[in-house]
């Protein structure tokens, strides 16, 4: 193993800057407008839901070029931007001329108070250098504005100016650091701080259950996501960080001809192709996760390690059958993913032990696949309930069913009951099929809080197995939908 650095590296404006004392909970934020005075970046929320504090991370793309991605700094922990350059709005302007994101803004009036609009900017910073270069409408606009909040200019001349700077984006000098990315740290393990309190970043699958078995109740961090509110939010005392970013081919995804093996520390943006194909409202969901900032950190292991039972990946694979595999020290073992889920709170995870990956099945030819997110907004929102319906027919007749929701108990869990009564049936035979979905109160006891009431849940969720049902059986969605329609082409790949 190579020697541990003890001080990461990020680049600002084409300098290395290493960064050798930090708190192991220091954001990123924290660290640009406090030790910087790098001001222009903006706190709002402090969860990443505004995008009033977006940045943009750059990191080699394989191909000699650099990958820009936006962030939300307010919950990115500083320790995660090793070896990696940070743009802010600040370094935009290249020797008194806006860039052209910023030139756009003002041409369309696209700002008024003026607060949002740094995270505006820089959201957009990124589609500008988006890997596909192609023609970009209002809804790529709108999606790569999805986690930014406007309350005064209105979007109107915020997307025409992002269609004005982004549809054929120009050369602004970004870009150029991959020479200087490359190799910063590269294969060396991070340990910042001392055996009580330290951010630490392993480079190999071995270091890291080393690591974890050495320091079991340190805290493990992918994307920090959901631990980044921990931070802001709840003000836990957090003191020792182990950071899985950089395992080599943890973040790996493997498309195989019947599944789909994600690596633990894979973000959503890098599985986003694999998981998208799957089915078309598989890509929806996913769509609809999240904002873009919060897919290019966020990770499919993250969002089942936590065990929340309002996690939107958790019930999409539980319902094709994923299974996961968890390693403790040397010893690794799988389960099935709905097996993980004890209770509220409650994993079947030993301590010391760690995600290593999810398997995900393809549906077979036979199968039908369905998923609905029920949310108050449409963007970046917590799911009230989230259905996903995986049913395996043999002509008319339904075969075997798996329906997995989020948001209706503790855990994400599967109706079992109402699965066991839908086997066998035909799909045009209404009456049993109604008969089974009122088993529904029988497989859940929805709670009641601020996003839904139990009764709500229950009510949306048997609707949610209709509809499913209806449009199996051959009614087209767009007698079904008001959005993400199963006919149109671009859902899939959007």
């Amino acid at each position: 193993m190579k020697a541990e650095r003890d001080s990461i590296t990020i680049i600002r404006r084409g300098e290395a800057v290493e960064i050798d004392r930090f708190a192991p909970t220091e954001t990123l934020l924290d660290y640009l407008r406090l030790r910087e005075r790098s001001i222009g970046t903006k706190e709002g929320c402090a969860e990443g839901d505004c995008g009033a504090c977006t940045v943009a991370i750059g990191r080699p793309d394989g191909e000699g070029g650099v990958a820009y991605r936006p962030v939300n700094a307010c919950i990115h922990l500083l320790g995660m931007a090793d070896g990696a350059e940070v743009v802010t709005v600040e370094d935009l302007a290249r020797g008194g001329t806006l860039h052209p994101v910023q030139r756009a803004f003002v041409d369309h009036h696209a700002s008024q108070c003026g607060f949002c609009t740094p995270g505006f900017v820089m959201a957009l910073f990124a589609l500008h250098h988006r890997p596909d270069p192609g023609p970009i409408d209002r809804n790529d606009v709108n999606d790569a504005i999805a986690g930014n909040l406007c309350r005064c200019t209105g979007y109107k001349p915020i997307v025409a100016a992002a269609l004005d700077a982004c549809a054929e984006p120009q050369p602004d000098g970004f870009g150029e650091s991959a020479t200087t990315l490359t190799g910063i740290g590269e294969g060396q393990p991070v340990f910042v701080g001392n055996e009580r309190s330290f951010f630490a970043a392993p480079a190999a699958i071995d270091e890291l259950a080393a690591l974890c078995m050495l320091h079991p109740g340190a805290t493990i961090v992918a994307g920090a996501t959901d631990v980044g509110l921990w931070i802001t939010k709840q003000m836990r005392p957090i003191e020792q960080v182990i950071h899985v970013g950089r395992v080599r081919g943890l973040a790996d995804v493997e498309d195989r001809s019947d599944s789909i093996e994600i690596g633990a520390a894979a973000t959503y943006q890098d599985a986003w192709g694999a998981l998208s194909a799957i089915d078309p409202d598989f890509a929806e969901v996913l769509r609809r996760l999240g904002s873009p900032q919060v897919r290019a950190v966020g990770t499919v292991g993250g969002n089942i390690a936590n065990g929340s039972p309002i996690g939107d990946m958790p019930p999409l694979l539980i319902a094709l059958g994923s299974g996961i595999t968890l390693r403790r020290g040397a010893e690794t073992r799988t389960m099935p993913l709905e097996d993980f889920y004890i209770d509220y709170g409650r994993q079947d995870r030993l301590p010391g032990e760690f995600l290593v990956s999810v398997r995900v099945p393809k549906p077979a030819g036979t199968a039908a696949f369905r998923a609905y997110k029920i949310s108050k907004r449409f963007d970046q929102d917590i799911s009230a309930v989230l259905a996903a319906i995986a049913i395996d027919l043999e002509g008319r007749r339904i075969a075997s069913a798996r329906i997995a929701f989020g948001g209706m108990a503790g855990i994400p869990k599967r109706a079992r009951r109402v699965e066991s009564a839908l086997a066998g049936i035909l799909l045009d035979d209404s009456s049993r099929s109604s008969a089974a979905l009122d088993l529904l109160g029988d497989d859940f006891s929805p709670l009641s809080d601020h996003r839904a009431s139990a009764g709500y849940r229950l009510r949306v969720a048997r609707g949610l197995l209709m509809k499913a049902l209806t449009e199996i059986a051959g009614t087209p969605s767009a007698h079904t939908r008001v959005v993400g329609l199963r006919e149109v082409a671009d859902v899939a790949g959007a």
